[in-house]
């Protein structure tokens, strides 16, 4: 029924319950899970996780992520290579460029944040895997740099918080906008803008946990609540109700665009 393309199932805060947030998830309609890296020294942990759980699937998504781009390694490079040619992974991700954060955006960081993007794209073009972005205020030279490799492998723009006009320059690339939590927000206009602007088939949904809690999931007064893969369907609900139509319409056109955008053969088993 659902794919979550976008979520951090990897991390200490799931130690605890993991297979009982699995477990929910699945009873969720939640038939895969596209688990996200963002630092290599984790890149083990991530893929024993995908191996311990079987329903719903996980699938490993290893990639640098730019807001870490301080501690990331040139042999980080060679090691992601290393399980790219034993087809460890999905896809690469998350990468990319981020100057909303100060420290990154210096010009010594946001230069190797460039050069581990553009590297990143060239062992997805070369071994032929689609790229998970992470792009925040830096559109501009994300296009240029996808457009320098002439990268045609396509993939997730996560978290998508451009405008329409971006929006439609990363579908003309062979790009789908991932949409979360954030449509749950009535302040998030940009986005809704976006969504009402560009068609379905152009859009996945993710959850991004534990970050980026809907907005019927948040506890009140509370600083800080888990986002979980089991609350995907609320991001769904979300977006039927944005480009009108039932869940049921929905939940195939998702299907086909996640797997296309991932580069998948998934075939669900489930309907609502």
């Amino acid at each position: 029924m659902w794919i979550d393309t976008h979520c951090h199932f990897d991390v200490e805060e799931f130690a605890h319950d993991r297979q009982q947030v699995a477990a929910d998830a699945y009873a969720q309609g939640v038939e895969a899970i596209a688990v996200i890296a963002y630092l290599a020294k984790y890149w083990p942990q991530l893929l024993a996780v995908c191996q311990q759980i079987q329903q719903p699937q996980l699938l490993p998504v290893l990639g640098l992520h730019p807001c870490y781009i301080a501690e990331h390694q040139l042999s980080d490079l060679a090691q992601l290579e290393q399980h790219l040619q034993q087809n460890d992974c999905i896809a690469i991700g998350e990468i990319g460029l981020d100057t909303y954060v100060d420290y990154i955006k210096q010009a010594e960081l946001y230069q190797k944040q460039q050069q581990f993007f553009s590297q990143q794209l060239a062992l997805a073009k070369h071994y032929q895997k689609p790229v998970v972005l992470h792009v925040r205020k830096a559109h501009a030279d994300v296009f240029k740099i996808l457009k320098q490799h002439k990268f045609n492998q396509g993939g997730i723009v996560h978290a998508f918080s451009g405008g329409v006009e971006e929006a439609k320059t990363y579908a003309k690339l062979g790009f789908k906008l991932g949409i979360g939590g954030s449509l749950t927000y009535p302040q998030a206009k940009r986005l809704h803008s976006v969504v009402n602007s560009m068609p379905i088939e152009s859009l996945v949904i993710e959850t991004d946990a534990p970050d980026m809690i809907p907005m019927p999931h948040r506890q009140q007064n509370a600083k800080y609540t888990r986002n979980s893969p089991a609350y995907l369907a609320t991001v769904a609900q979300a977006l039927a109700q944005a480009k009108q139509l039932s869940l049921q319409q929905l939940a195939p056109i998702l299907w086909q665009n996640s797997c296309q955008a991932l580069h998948l053969t998934l075939q669900s088993a489930r309907v609502i």
